[in-house]
């Protein structure tokens, strides 16, 4: 063999092995999500993730609580979807060993409806929607005191149920549904109180289409107690790819994205 081809041979070696050490450093974790925003922005976080050996495997969930208990059993690694408060009562609840991480967007609550173009439209008797997750309940709940048309007991709190309604001038029915459904139940409703990313899913946005909203912005999103988190197995927190995950989503690609992508109506909380 010339000395040429050795040489070539010898650099393919080479290039063969670091690639074969390269994906041997990639480190792959399944990370669980709702459609719409948290989904869309897993996606743009991943190849970010991969240039640096973090192999993310993105697994989607329609509902609230499944997500937290296939992280707790070790079915994923983290899960990017929902606000301290709802963490904190799944805990609780259900004694799952998970810890946040690290805040991901604001996605502000609103007021929607197909039947009415104000809230002071709303009929005595008229039927509004709030989800039917406790945490996600009193935040639709204390959406619903902010904009008058009920008030809590002692003026509510993250705690606060239909049943703490001390004063309904409207008579409203408040109606529980799963988060998931309240934008498809919309053309049965008279109202309903929407989570910003199943708003989002279903095309509306808060300062565009809600008859009142949460407050919005950058400011907000720093903020509120609801700002949504990365979450991950206790054991796992101080492993080098959860640092590694957190860090690529609060990078300046991940923070130019949702603000383009978003058009102002989800927020960076970081």
């Amino acid at each position: 063999m010339s000395l040429r081809h050795l040489v070539i041979s010898a650099t393919v070696s080479v290039a063969v092995l670091a690639i074969v050490a390269s994906a041997a450093r990639a480190e792959t974790i399944k990370v669980g999500v709702t459609p719409g925003p948290h989904a869309q922005i897993l996606e743009a976080v991943k190849p970010i993730a991969a240039k640096n050996g973090l192999d993310i495997q993105i697994v989607e969930f329609t509902d609230y609580v499944v997500p937290n208990a296939a992280l707790d059993a070790g079915d994923l690694d983290a899960n990017s979807f929902q606000n301290p408060p709802f963490l904190a009562k799944q805990i609780a609840d259900r004694h799952f060993n998970i810890v946040a991480v690290g805040k991901t967007i604001f996605l502000p609550m609103g007021i929607y409806s197909k039947k009415i173009r104000t809230l002071g439209a709303l009929t005595d008797g008229a039927v509004v929607a709030i989800p039917n997750d406790p945490t996600n309940g009193a935040r639709a709940l204390l959406l619903l005191q902010s904009a008058k048309l009920i008030r809590l007991k002692d003026g509510g709190n993250r705690l606060s149920s239909p049943q703490d309604i001390v004063d309904n001038p409207k008579h409203l029915t408040i109606r529980e549904l799963n988060a998931a459904q309240t934008p498809r139940s919309l053309d049965d409703l008279d109202a309903a109180a929407i989570n910003g990313n199943y708003a989002a899913t279903a095309g509306l946005a808060p300062s565009r289409d809600a008859l009142f909203s949460e407050g919005g912005g950058v400011g907000e999103a720093l903020q509120s107690v609801y700002s949504n988190i990365i979450a991950v197995r206790t054991v796992d927190q101080g492993k080098p790819w959860v640092a590694q995950l957190v860090a690529v989503y609060h990078s300046s690609a991940i923070r130019g994205f949702i603000i383009r992508h978003f058009g102002g109506t989800i927020y960076p909380a970081f």
